[in-house]
């Protein structure tokens, strides 16, 4: 079976960080089209059995727009840098409904930087403390799948949250405000026609953050 990404895709993105600007990419976008954008919905097409086979619950959306790839366009409406374009690729699997901050699994494909990760960054306060709570109530669970967090969290508190024990088992894991796990990819791995295996294979490691993350939260994994 052919890989769904090659070198070109990589070429491409160091080559839009260094010309990241309208002109250069409407004269690429061909190269954009053949080398990233129709790989990646074509992986997540065929990501839809192998994903259903881990959690029936998690959405692998082939939509080339509101589906499971990113936009490659940056919102620069609230911020100071006005460069146009991502220059990585994204794509996350999240449960139906719900957006990209759901506890599913996510694929970031970068020159220098590839990873699958799963997990909740920067929740809004109630899920948070949703989380929190399960992690008080139902300590046996947490202890089982808490070794998978690798995320380094630099707004962690330094205090534990109020209202819960400062003498808690698990304080430390209370006081994370991004909880989640991610597995690091390399660029040969991501070119190979076995990377769908691959990229499964993280999601079934990852999987127990995300059942725990989903229960949390009142949804199915």
């Amino acid at each position: 079976m052919p890989a769904y990404f090659t070198p070109e895709l990589f070429r491409f993105l160091t080559r839009l960080k260094r010309n990241n600007n309208r002109d250069w990419f409407h004269g690429h976008k061909d190269d954009y089209e053949a080398h990233v954008r129709q790989p990646a919905l074509r992986f997540i097409t065929d990501l839809a059995a192998p994903l259903y086979e881990i959690t029936p619950y998690l959405v692998a959306d082939p939509r080339p727009s509101r589906g499971s790839m990113f936009r490659i366009y940056r919102d620069t409406r609230f911020s100071g840098d006005k460069r146009p374009y991502k220059t990585h690729v994204a794509m996350r699997f999240s449960h139906q409904g719900k957006d990209v901050h759901s506890p599913g699994f996510y694929l970031h494909l970068e020159p220098g930087g590839c990873f699958a990760a799963c997990g909740l960054w920067h929740p809004e306060p109630p899920t948070l403390l949703k989380v929190r709570s399960a992690i008080v109530s139902r300590p046996d669970e947490w202890r089982a799948v808490r070794g998978l967090l690798n995320w380094d969290d630099a707004s962690k508190l330094s205090r534990p949250p109020r209202g819960f024990p400062c003498d808690h088992e698990f304080v430390e894991d209370l006081k994370l405000r991004d909880l989640g796990t991610a597995v690091d990819l390399t660029e040969k791995q991501v070119c190979s026609p076995k990377f769908m295996a691959t990229f499964t294979a993280a999601c079934r490691k990852m999987s127990p953050i995300a059942a725990f993350l989903s229960r949390a939260l009142g949804l199915k994994f």
